[in-house]
């Protein structure tokens, strides 16, 4: 799991930023305040990568505590997912610039991680390539650290053009982004989509990403989203076929979900 992403979480409910603290702490560097004086407060002394911030609270909402990060230049690049109703979003947030995301409320605690585990994924690879290892344009990692399915879905919503490269024992997948899209995929003699879902489940090996390499072959037939989509319900489909012949699956990493309001 990423550990280089410093994430702050601002809301005045002391049960919601329980329980999103404790489910994001296995994803990122949390640190929490209870309103959103403290909020910029804490902002201001240790910038953090994410602020995950509820829109209502009193005093100075959410907006406005976008609005001053945003207008201060050491706080100006922090990526702000904000936690609001349907009628405010509708009426006040959805064309409001420098937000990530907007997460509905009331929302099932297990999909507003997974909302937040792709930004948190991003925000993660993008530090690693700024490092120095990555100055020969290679960022390489363990797939322990970040497994396949985030770092494609990192590549996808950092709309990244390169070439990644997962190697796993003797076996070897190789797949070309062009603007965040899978193009083509190589592993062994198999292409494309097939060789795509071949990979999803593997959680050990390393990777390499290649900024610099491109290529004009297309194998694939569906967007990234697609790719992901199928091979989850392929893998899936797996898992129900071996729990029904006698195999067992592990458990929820995330547990029993829990719907999350104001």
């Amino acid at each position: 799991m990423p550990s280089n992403v410093k994430l702050l979480l601002v809301d005045d409910n002391p049960m919601v930023l329980g329980m999103l603290q404790q489910a994001l702490a296995s994803l990122a560097e949390v640190s929490t305040a209870n309103d959103s004086a403290d909020g910029l407060l804490k902002a201001v002394e240790e910038v953090p990568d994410l602020l995950v911030s509820d829109h209502r609270m009193p005093g100075m909402d959410g907006r406005q505590l976008l609005e001053k990060l945003k207008s201060r230049p050491a706080t100006a690049g922090i990526s702000v997912i904000l936690m609001a109703s349907k009628g405010d979003i509708s009426e006040r947030l959805s064309a409001l610039d420098g937000v990530e995301d907007l997460l509905e409320k009331p929302f099932f605690l297990r999909d507003a991680v997974r909302r937040i585990k792709r930004v948190v994924d991003r925000i993660a690879l993008e530090k690693l390539a700024k490092a120095p290892t990555a100055a020969d344009g290679v960022l390489r990692g363990s797939l322990a650290q970040m497994n396949v399915i985030d770092l494609v879905q990192s590549l996808e919503m950092g709309r990244k053009s390169c070439l990644l490269t997962m190697l796993n024992g003797d076996d070897r997948c190789e797949i070309y982004f062009t603007q965040g899209q899978a193009k083509h995929a190589v592993y062994g003699a198999t292409l494309g989509d097939e060789a795509v879902f071949k990979v999803l489940r593997w959680t050990e090996g390393n990777f390499e990403i290649d900024f610099t390499k491109s290529t004009t072959q297309e194998s694939t037939t569906l967007n990234t989203q697609g790719l992901l989509m199928e091979g989850l319900r392929l893998l899936d489909e797996a898992a129900r076929d071996g729990a029904e012949s006698g195999g067992s699956t592990e458990s929820d990493a995330e547990g029993e979900d829990v719907l999350l309001d104001t």
